[in-house]
């Protein structure tokens, strides 16, 4: 691609976003507010699971259970505490008796059995103090959550002689989403106001901090509108709306940041307000459309799952991503060439710096002093790493894969009732069935046999299922025509090595009639299986798509290859923290939560797609302004130090924000949201301040000038097709860059460009 025509290209878009930038923000403001009104309510559509196959055996045999035999799949439980009378005592076997034929008239409730009806011994407590009803909500998640809302407060709380608790796995999906809805809100209200802080401190003008929130709001509410359409057409987890939050504002600041960074920079140089503009589109403006298009290829390869639940992560990243990157492309610049020099005023640091300045000295708002912390201290920083770059690299590398090593004890399980905070009702009810029933009316696990059978041939099947080793107990069949169940009990845990064993042993074992096999188990193998399947091609495309993208940026063959290496590492602190926090229980006092002794199965894909594509937001960040000033000056470690000056500063401030908003996602009272928030928050401050500071220039300083090495057909590919942040021609020597830089790291003709603020 010629620079005629990539020049045409940008002075184009740049006519577009500047020529009526009231008309635009107009047209903003309306879309805007048609985005509220789109996105109203859309957590109430969303669903709380999504975990399993949707293709799985397992799915099979739970809807066919379903269907055949309501009963064998209670999705609501109703504690019945009988206190010290006990639950055999006349007064309350009656009261239980009018619960039980009250819960079997409500509409939507099917296959409602009790202890009381049944004598099962699984339905009573070992004390005799308490019972259980048990029965079936049917419905998808939204339609059975309604059906909770309206009976749940006829039953819950005193009723006669007894007290009733509401629990069982529909009343803990909906507690879980009014949860998540609740603590999402509190994030906010937290991370809003933190975040405006930081703006200030980092922008210095209150006018320019304000750009970033508004860009993060619009695409907030954009995403949210988009996801309202998209659960009208497909299930959306409700754990989305946390990623919608956290990447819309830290999107928006990054993006934010580089273009007024640039914006403000170029005004300082004496350039007019739509000179100004156009040279930040054309150069900060192409690396953030770079940098987006690789954020969103790292969470749409989650598309590639079957699980509602990770597939719902990639409709919320890709829309918030996408439409934070057209607000500070479209948006941005139109507000800043209304502000023009208005956007350094009100500068809030003028009021600290009049104090410690002499008289007469004080500074122009829009600048600030040049000395030498400011102006080379991150130059400095890569001098020094480059100076000792086997040292650093080495030192680095080796402790970022010691953080990684408890990675390597993961143990998958699946989420449960221990998500949520020790005093939500849905917990309690299970926490009681859990300690003090010999056992739950989920029953282990449950075999479907279809295609009938004769009592012969279920009798010699139930023999040898019980014959097994990881077997604790059989119970049935039930027939109903060609249907028949049995419930399977294994040893040990519900969720335990031996039980996703015996799931394994069940669907091998043969019978002379069709068998599948289901329970917590059973989905907790198909969704690892399922994982496994389709991982490879998630990273793959992970991969492939990002060497491409890096390679158009760069033309290089070799900073491609170190971009997804040193991305991945930047990641083994992230997956170290989670096993040893979150599955290994150290912190869970502090931080309120109750570790399980496994980490949910999807979890680490998610963490892995967002972190690795928020490191490559990153990490275009940084090459881009690396290869710029290579391309101006040809000096390779100067270009090194010089990137890393003008973009360490950026990049720290903006992953500390991120950070922010990342732990305030983190104070949730649930546990997986917790992990989500404060695991990628210290994935994006390892790979700011460990990987970009000291990993990034040392290994550049190791591959010398054959980091910028191709072979000749991949080179004449990037001349034609490439993209770069310099738009003009190299120029040796441009804007006063001898080519050099000093051993202290700072870069000659840097000038008036360091008296600018972030």
């Amino acid at each position: 691609m010629s620079e005629v025509n990539r020049g045409s290209r940008i002075g184009g878009w740049t006519r577009f976003v500047t020529a009526r930038p009231r008309l635009s923000l107009l047209v903003a403001l309306v879309i805007t507010a048609l985005a509220v009104v789109a996105g109203s309510g859309v957590g109430d559509r969303m669903g709380s699971g999504g975990w399993e196959d949707p293709d799985a055996s397992s799915t099979y045999a739970t809807q066919a259970l379903e269907r055949e035999f309501p009963a064998s799949q209670p999705n609501l439980l109703l504690l019945v505490d009988a206190g010290d009378k006990g639950v055999d005592d006349p007064a309350v076997v009656a009261e239980a008796e009018r619960l039980t034929e009250r819960l079997a008239a409500e509409e939507g409730v099917v296959g409602v059995g009790s202890y009381w009806q049944t004598r099962a011994p699984a339905l009573r407590a070992e004390d005799g103090g308490e019972a259980l009803i048990a029965a079936r909500i049917t419905g998808k998640e939204k339609e059975a959550g309604e059906t909770l809302e309206r009976i749940a407060p006829e039953f819950r709380g005193a009723q006669g002689p007894v007290e009733v608790s509401v629990g069982g796995p529909v009343a803990v999906r909906h507690e879980m989403q009014a949860i998540i809805q609740e603590d999402l809100l509190r994030a906010e209200l937290i991370a809003l106001p933190v975040t405006l802080v930081l703006l200030v401190m980092v922008f210095g003008s209150a006018i320019a901090a304000l750009l970033p929130l508004g860009i993060g709001i619009v695409a907030i509410l954009g995403t949210n509108a988009v996801l309202r359409g998209i659960t009208e057409i497909t299930d959306v987890s409700v754990f989305a709306q946390n990623l919608t939050t956290a990447l819309g504002l830290g999107l928006a600041v990054d993006y934010a940041l580089f273009i007024v960074r640039r914006f403000r920079e170029e005004l300082a140089e004496g350039a007019e307000v739509r000179d100004a503009v156009g040279t930040t589109l054309r150069t900060a403006g192409r690396t953030v459309l770079f940098s987006a298009l690789t954020v969103a290829v790292s969470l749409a390869a989650m598309m590639v799952f079957p699980q509602y639940f990770l597939r719902s992560f990639a409709y919320a990243g890709i829309a918030v991503v996408l439409l934070a990157a057209a607000a500070a492309l479209i948006l941005l610049p139109a507000a800043l060439m209304l502000l023009g020099h208005r956007v350094n005023s009100l500068d809030l640091r003028l009021l600290f710096r009049r104090r410690k300045s002499a008289p007469g000295r004080g500074t122009a708002a829009g600048s600030r002093p040049a000395g030498p912390a400011e102006a080379g201290g991150w130059g400095r920083t890569a001098a020094l790493v480059m100076r000792r770059a086997p040292l650093f690299a080495v030192a680095t590398a080796t402790g970022l894969v010691l953080l990684g090593l408890p990675f390597l004890g993961v143990k998958f399980g699946t989420a449960d009732d221990r998500q949520l905070p020790s005093s939500a009702e849905a917990r309690v009810v299970q926490e009681d069935i859990r300690g003090g029933f010999p056992g739950s009316p989920g029953g282990g696990l449950e075999v479907l046999g279809e295609g009938g059978a004769t009592s012969a041939e279920y009798a010699d099947y139930r023999d040898r299922v019980a014959a097994l080793p990881d077997v604790e107990r059989i119970d049935g069949p039930v027939v109903v025509g060609d249907h028949a169940y049995f419930t399977v009990l294994p040893r040990g845990e519900g969720v335990g090595q031996e039980a996703q064993r015996l799931v394994r042993e069940l669907r091998a074992e043969p019978a002379a009639f069709d068998t599948s096999v289901t329970g917590t188990a059973a989905v907790l193998v198909d969704s690892k299986d399922a994982i496994a399947d389709r991982l490879p091609l998630a990273v793959g495309i992970i991969v492939v798509v990002t060497l491409l993208l890096v390679f158009l940026l760069t033309g290089s063959v070799l900073i491609p290859i170190q971009a997804v290496a040193l991305n991945a590492l930047s990641l083994t602190a992230m997956f170290g923290a989670v096993v040893w926090v979150f599955q290994d229980g150290n912190l869970s006092g502090l931080l309120g939560f109750t570790s399980t002794g496994d980490i949910e199965t999807t979890l680490p894909v998610l963490m892995f797609c967002v972190a690795f594509g928020l490191s490559m937001d990153y990490g275009v960040f940084l090459i881009s302004r690396i290869k710029e000033e290579y391309d101006r000056g040809g000096d390779h470690e100067h270009a090194v130090v010089f990137g890393l000056q003008r973009t360490g500063g950026l990049i720290t401030a903006a992953a500390v924000i991120l950070a922010v908003v990342m732990v305030a996602i983190g104070t949730s009272r649930v546990t997986n949201t917790k992990m989500l928030g404060l695991g990628i928050a210290l994935a994006v401050v390892m790979d700011a301040m460990v990987v970009r500071s000291l990993l990034v220039p040392a290994v550049m300083k190791l591959t010398g000038k054959a980091t910028w090495w191709a072979p000749g057909p991949l080179r004449r590919f990037h001349d034609r097709f490439g993209v770069s942040e310099g738009g003009s021609p190299p120029t040796v020597g441009a804007r006063g860059v001898d080519g050099g830089g000093g051993a202290d790291g700072t870069v000659s003709g840097a000038g008036e460009r360091d008296k600018v603020g972030v």
